[in-house]
């Protein structure tokens, strides 16, 4: 299974002491794979984050990391529009169209942000 992931899960998989880092090793050993968008990643490089944590999150996802194309930007719109046009939301539209279009759930812990999407297609996954 493909399974993307939100910012906040990066950054919280991304300290060695996380739970959610705990789980995901395992996870990753049955197969599966963790993906991210572009969006995503560049979130997560907005740091504060170490070189090191950089390269613990770039080693699991494997190269994974899932370009921001023409598509997924106009269903980022689709849903920017379709969900009242929030101000500052149109990142979380941009990744959840990526996740929409992969066809992969969204591993997030920011449920209040991203369910409005679930109407539309998005899948929400938690460990």
């Amino acid at each position: 299974m493909t399974l993307h992931f939100d910012t906040n899960e990066l950054i919280q998989i991304s300290f060695t002491t996380s739970d959610l880092g705990a789980i995901l090793l395992p996870w990753l050993k049955k197969g599966n794979i963790a993906a991210v968008s572009t969006i995503t990643w560049s979130e997560f490089c907005n740091g504060p984050v170490t070189n090191t944590q950089k390269n613990v999150i770039s080693s699991i996802l494997s190269g994974n990391i899932i370009d921001f194309t023409k598509p997924m930007a106009e269903t980022a719109s689709f849903l920017f529009n379709s969900t009242g046009r929030r101000r500052g939301s149109h990142p979380d539209c941009m990744i959840a169209a990526c996740a929409i279009l992969s066809g992969a759930p969204l591993c997030t812990k920011n449920l209040k942000d991203f369910n409005r999407f679930v109407p539309f297609g998005l899948r929400l996954h938690s460990f």
